[in-house]
C-alpha cells in the first residue's frame, strides 16, 4: 500500500517562495520536480493533444526539440504550441543527415568557445562527414570527414555526452566476389571520438579472421559487445585492445603518412585511416548466450539483462548479476542509474478481447513508469498512456489518446516532464507526430492544431 497523504502544492510553493530549503542548490530542483509531479498527477490536470503533422521522412524527438526533414528542420516543443526554431539549407540526397544525437554543455568544464557551452546535435551525413551543428541556430560549428574506404551511417554514445561511436554499414561481398570465391573478413568499422572539443580515439575494424562468424558489433561503456548469430555474446575492453593493437596515433586537422598517401587527418579527401587492426584475440571479458543478440547492461552494483536462447522463450527477461552470473527474479529491470523497477507486467499476446501493453518506459526526472496501454475496439484499436508510481506500482493517472492505434504499425511515445508525444510510422513511409502538453482542464473541449510538414 501506498502513502495515503496528498501533497500540498500551494504549500511547497510558498515554502520554496520564503527559501525554506537547504543551501544544497539540488533541493531546489528536486522540490521543483516534486512539484511538477503532483501537477501531473492530480485528477484536474488534463493531457490535450495540441499539434499533430505529417511527414514523408521520418520524425524524431530529443529533450523538448522534433526534427523532421532528416534533422534539417527543428521544431521546439516547449510552448503552448510547437515553433519553428531552424530550418538547414536544401541538400542533395549525398548530404542528408543519416543519424544524430543531442550533445550537451558538462558541468564544470571550461571550454574553448563560448558556442560551446550551448547545446548542439551531433549529426553523421551519408557522405560520411561528421557535423557538429548548433541545436537552437543549426549553423555548422564543426565538421570532420571520417573515410573513403566504407559507408558509416549509425551514431551511438559509447559514454553518454562524452564518447560517441561512429558504426559503418555491414560489408556484403558481391555475388561476383562470391563467384570468385573472394570473401569479405571486415565486417564493419568503428570510429571513436571524444566530444567537445572534438579528438579522435581511433578507427577499429571488425574483421571475421580474427573474431570467427561475427553478424554484429557495437561499443557501450568502453566496453566492445561482439554478437553472433548462434545467440552468442561477448564482451571486450575497448581500452586493452586500443593499448594494444593502434598502429599509430591519429590527430585530427594534424599532416598524416599512411599507405604512401599524405594528406589531413579529418579532411576531404584522405579522411581518418583505420587505425586499430586487431591481430590477435584480445583477451575475453564475458560472454553469454541471449535470444536475438538482445542484451543489456548496466546497475549498481553491475547487471545484465537477457532472454534466455530458445524460441519459446520470448518475452522473458533475466537480470543477472554480472560478478556471478546469478539471477536476481525479484526485480523488472534495473536502470544505468542503479534505479530498480519494481513493478512488473504480464506480456499479453494481441488478442482483441485484451488490453495489451506496448511500450514501458521510466520517467526518472518525475519518478513515474509510463506504460502504454492498446485495446482494439471494432477496427481500430485505442490507447491511453498511464502513469505508475516506481516506488508502490500504484496507479496514478490515464491520459487516453486521441488517435486510433494501429498495432501493426510501428510506435515511438514519449513523457518528458509535462509532454507526450507519440510518434507513428504508417506504410508506405508516411510518418505521424500527435503533441499531447498539459493543460487545465477549463472544461472546453479545443480543437487540435493540425499541421502538414
Amino acid at each position: 500500500m501506498g502513502p495515503t497523504q496528498k501533497p500540498n502544492v500551494c504549500r511547497r510553493l510558498s515554502r520554496r517562495a520564503l527559501g525554506c530549503f537547504s543551501r544544497d542548490a539540488g533541493v531546489v530542483q528536486r522540490t521543483n520536480l516534486d512539484i511538477l509531479r503532483a501537477l501531473v498527477c492530480q485528477e484536474s490536470t488534463k493531457f490535450k493533444n495540441v499539434w499533430t503533422t505529417h511527414s514523408r521522412s521520418p520524425i524524431a524527438y530529443e529533450r523538448g526539440r522534433i526534427y523532421f526533414d532528416n534533422y534539417r528542420r527543428c521544431v521546439s516543443s516547449v510552448a503552448s504550441e510547437p515553433r519553428k526554431l531552424y530550418e538547414m539549407p536544401k541538400c542533395s540526397k549525398s548530404e542528408k543527415i543519416e543519424d544524430a544525437l543531442l550533445w550537451e554543455c558538462p558541468v564544470g568544464d571550461i571550454l574553448p568557445n563560448s558556442s560551446d557551452y550551448k547545446s548542439s546535435l551531433i549529426a553523421l551525413t551519408a557522405h560520411n562527414w561528421l557535423l557538429r551543428i548548433s541545436a537552437t541556430t543549426g549553423k555548422i560549428l564543426e565538421k570532420i570527414y571520417l573515410a573513403p574506404y566504407c559507408k558509416f551511417r549509425y551514431l551511438s554514445w559509447d559514454t553518454p555526452q562524452e564518447v560517441i561511436a561512429v558504426k559503418s554499414a555491414q560489408n556484403r561481398s558481391s555475388a561476383v566476389a562470391r563467384q570468385a570465391g573472394i570473401q569479405q573478413h571486415v565486417l564493419l568499422y568503428l570510429a571513436v571520438f571524444r566530444v567537445l572539443p572534438f579528438s579522435l580515439v581511433g578507427i577499429l575494424e571488425i574483421n571475421k579472421k580474427i573474431f570467427g562468424n561475427v553478424t554484429d558489433a557495437t561499443l557501450s561503456h568502453g566496453i566492445l559487445i561482439v554478437m553472433y548469430s548462434s545467440g552468442l555474446v561477448r564482451l571486450y575492453s575497448f581500452q586493452t585492445i586500443a593499448e594494444q593493437f593502434m598502429q599509430q596515433k591519429l590527430d585530427l586537422g594534424c599532416a598524416c603518412r599512411w599507405g604512401g598517401t599524405t594528406g589531413t587527418v579529418g579532411e576531404a579527401p584522405f579522411g581518418i585511416p583505420c587505425n586499430i587492426k586487431i591481430t590477435d584475440m584480445p583477451p575475453l571479458l564475458f560472454e553469454v548466450s541471449s535470444l536475438e543478440n538482445a542484451f543489456q547492461i548496466g546497475g549498481h552494483p553491475w547487471h545484465y539483462i537477457i532472454t534466455p536462447n530458445k524460441k519459446k522463450q520470448k518475452g522473458v527477461f533475466h537480470i543477472c548479476a554480472l560478478k556471478d552470473n546469478s539471477l536476481n527474479e525479484n526485480v523488472l529491470t534495473v536502470t544505468a542509474s542503479g534505479r530498480v523497477v519494481k513493478k512488473s507486467f504480464n506480456l499479453l499476446d494481441d488478442d482483441p478481447e485484451q488490453e495489451t501493453f506496448k511500450i514501458v518506459d521510466y520517467e526518472d526526472e518525475l519518478d513515474l513508469l509510463s506504460v502504454v496501454a492498446v485495446t482494439q475496439i471494432d477496427a481500430e484499436g485505442k490507447a491511453h498512456l498511464d502513469f505508475h508510481c516506481n516506488e508502490y506500482g500504484t496507479l496514478l493517472k490515464s491520459i487516453p489518446l486521441v488517435e486510433s492505434w494501429d498495432v501493426t504499425y510501428s510506435h515511438e511515445v514519449y513523457f518528458d516532464r509535462d509532454l507526450v508525444l507519440h510518434i507513428e510510422q504508417k506504410p508506405n513511409r508516411v510518418f505521424s507526430c500527435y503533441v499531447y502538453q498539459m493543460v487545465c482542464d477549463t472544461g472546453e473541449e479545443e480543437e487540435t492544431i493540425n499541421r502538414s510538414c
